[in-house]
């Protein structure tokens, strides 16, 4: 909160001040304030509109209660925004900087690397400009001139700057699962000067199919790697540049899976208690079959799935529960149930929070559940191991409609 008041201050007090500062010395001969010099402009240097010196100072409080006793508490909070004057010859879109120089008052146009910027004319003076860099700027190729040109009534002139490529950012990937072969859609920005795309953990690189600055389709290789986060390499400022993704992704190559690649897996099928259920084609998330589930209104269903040999034994090794499933037709509750689990493979009617997932309708939707012990934790072998069974209840109601989901990657991953 510390933070969103510092920056709501600074931007309240910089404006202004910067219009003032600019204006402060010149007459107001016409309806700008001041009067534009007609000599040809110079720029002089390039600074960020405005900084924050994030660093910290400890600040010791001191209580005392309605019993006497005396309490202290040791506090970090940011020093004041420092003030606009973080000289700089490189730039990022978006951003705001202040051109510095002379005779600008006039300008008709500001630049970068050929694409037009928009500036406010109420924010200038003959010895300033405030401008924004537009998204649109090139930063790779022959277009990526590295210019800042200004243009006046009187002249232009053009400044060695640069304008950096953002780093690569997924905002949403088509899937968190790969293996082998399997292509995934990432959705975001910055992908435009993407040159490489490796793997946390592997020498392996995925081979790009296709790229905009929004959209990155890459194809996995084969890995030894259980999950792992994306290795970007991108040019900005002339340079190549690495950049690791937030986003974990998991090979189920290497994880134990139970539906996967259109069919049940490892000796597991079809365990419920309703029908038509068990392999569909239907539906699918990343193929062309997936597993139903039918939950008849009212019902008190469980759909889902059994080994009964040999069995899935326990392993800590196994850190996640990982799945996609399509809901049906309104929004549901599923309540995740398996005979060695605390509850069993039953009516689960109190549950963990951690058993309840919630499922929006006629949407594939991505789940993650840590199987460790404790709070928060699924703990699939509470009872016991081999587990033989693991499914999904549903408590039905009478004002429910009768409802079809699928399932689809369901997979232990290590």
């Amino acid at each position: 909160m510390k933070d969103i008041f510092l920056k709501s201050r600074k931007l309240n007090w910089l404006l202004p001040l910067l219009v003032v500062a600019g204006f402060a010395s010149c007459r107001k001969d016409n309806s700008l304030g001041f009067t534009p010099g007609t000599g040809t402009p110079t720029i002089t240097s390039v600074h960020t509109l405005s900084k924050t010196d994030t660093s910290k100072v400890p600040r010791v409080t001191t209580a005392i209660d309605n019993q006497g006793n005396v309490t202290t508490d040791t506090i970090d909070y940011p020093i004041n925004p420092a003030g606009f004057d973080s000289l700089t010859t490189s730039g990022t879109k978006g951003s705001y900087y202040v051109i510095y120089g002379t005779n600008l008052g006039s300008t008709t146009t500001i630049t970068f690397n050929g694409v037009s910027a928009y500036f406010n004319r109420a924010l200038i003076s003959d010895n300033s400009l405030i401008v924004s860099i537009p998204n649109s700027v090139p930063t790779t190729g022959s277009a990526a001139n590295n210019k800042l040109v200004v243009t006046t009534l009187y002249g232009s002139v053009s400044y060695n700057f640069t304008v950096l490529s953002p780093p690569p950012t997924i905002t949403t990937p088509s899937d968190y699962d790969f293996w082998s072969g399997y292509q995934v859609t990432l959705a975001g920005v910055g992908f435009s000067t993407v040159t490489s795309v490796g793997l946390t953990g592997s020498t392996a690189t995925c081979t790009i199919i296709s790229q905009t600055d929004a959209q990155l389709v890459i194809q996995f290789p084969t890995t030894s790697v259980n999950t792992a986060s994306l290795v970007f390499s991108y040019a900005s400022g002339g340079k190549t540049v690495n950049v690791t993704s937030t986003q974990v992704f998991n090979d189920l190559d290497n994880a134990y899976t139970i539906f996967f690649k259109n069919s049940f897996q490892n000796s597991w099928g079809d365990n419920s208690w309703s029908g038509p259920s068990g392999v569909s084609t239907n539906a699918s998330h990343s193929g062309t079959a997936s597993a139903e589930a039918t939950y008849p209104s009212n019902g008190w269903k469980i759909e889902g799935w059994a080994n009964w040999y040999p069995s899935f034994s326990y392993s800590a090794s196994y850190q996640y529960l990982t799945f996609w499933v399509k809901g049906g037709s309104v929004d549901q509750t599923l309540t995740l149930v398996g005979d060695k689990m605390v509850g069993g493979y039953g009516q689960n009617t109190s549950p963990a929070a951690i058993q309840q997932i919630d499922v929006p309708p006629n949407v594939w939707t991505y789940y993650k559940i840590p199987l460790g012990t404790g709070s928060g934790q699924l703990n699939y072998w509470a009872t016991g191991s081999p587990a033989q069974q693991l499914g999904f209840f549903l408590k039905g109601q009478g004002s429910d409609p009768n409802e079809t989901m699928y399932f689809d990657e369901v997979a232990f991953v290590k």
